[in-house]
């Protein structure tokens, strides 16, 4: 028998309930917030960074048709996006 609207609503109420105190026992706050952001930021910036200078390097010692920097710039943002994506789900 499916749940009544009545149900789903303490049980969600329940749910945010439950969640809000694992979050003060685990004293989540402002800090801790600002500090997740400062290491999902840098996740992003050192791959990109990395990447930036790997392909500058390259093209400056062997030139070719198409920039290193441009394609060493999109896999580092993304390697870095994934990282920091994979971080801010640990934290959940």
């Amino acid at each position: 028998m499916p749940d009544t609207p009545e149900q789903r609503m303490i049980r969600d109420v329940a749910a945010k309930q439950q969640r809000m105190l694992r979050a003060r026992r685990e004293k989540k706050g402002n800090w801790s917030a600002l500090s997740i952001l400062g290491v999902v930021g840098w996740s992003v910036v050192v791959p990109t960074l990395a990447g930036i200078a790997l392909g500058a390097w390259i093209d400056l010692r062997f030139p070719s048709r198409f920039s290193w920097t441009v394609i060493l710039l999109i896999v580092g943002l993304a390697l870095g996006c994934a990282t920091a994506w994979r971080r801010i789900g640990e934290d959940r």
